[in-house]
């Protein structure tokens, strides 16, 4: 069977600029939540998931993937001797897969990423050793990077992820028309313009 990349779901930062009580990733968008759409769309590609989330999210996240597909880790910001970031859960998240022929770094709060979306990029890394997904020359996500960076992805830590991997790799640009690959949920204001996206893309056309 021919190894493919898995797409690497972020699932596991405390989601400081979320005011509300509750996770940013389990608000509801549409018929499931922030973390369930993203996973319906990664899903949908036919590439492996995985995701690295928290004990507190684990549960959301087993609602759609196998429990073997979830990895667990403390949250990004937890203090400990090291500091953990974003680069602890790419890594804990590569090395959950060994085997991929790569590697797609997709946040959880990246729900409006199409699944042709990450198959393009997939597909890109079969020629190049960093890829990405870009919109109108916009960078976005998710952010793909080849086997050959299997040692360095494991040992990354900290809140700076992979921008030095791709800063140090020539990074191939997958220009995609899926405005999606900009637009995260980072505050209750993203979430509300996407529900208002949401409604009005499925509201009967008016003759």
């Amino acid at each position: 069977m021919r190894l493919r990349p898995a797409v690497i779901v972020l699932a596991a930062g405390i989601g400081s600029r979320f005011s509300a009580s509750t996770h940013k990733l389990t608000e509801r968008l549409g018929a499931s939540s922030v973390l369930g759409l993203t996973l319906r769309h990664a899903i949908a590609s036919h590439l492996p998931v995985v995701v690295v989330t928290t004990v507190a999210l684990a549960d959301a996240a087993r609602r759609h993937v196998a429990a073997r597909d979830v990895v667990v880790v403390p949250s990004v910001g937890t203090p400990g001797p090291a500091p953990l970031g974003i680069g602890y859960s790419i890594a804990a998240g590569v090395s959950a897969r060994p085997d991929a022929s790569g590697w797609l770094v997709l946040p959880g709060d990246m729900p409006m990423v199409q699944s042709a979306t990450l198959t393009a990029v997939a597909r890109a890394l079969e020629h190049h050793p960093v890829a990405y997904a870009q919109h109108k020359g916009r960078r976005g996500h998710p952010v793909g990077f080849g086997a050959e960076l299997y040692s360095e992805l494991v040992t990354l830590s900290g809140d700076e992820g992979a921008r030095r991997l791709v800063a140090r790799y020539p990074a191939h640009g997958v220009e995609v028309d899926d405005p999606g690959v900009l637009i995260d949920v980072d505050t209750e204001a993203d979430l509300e313009k996407l529900r208002v996206m949401q409604a009005a893309a499925a509201a009967p056309v008016q003759r």
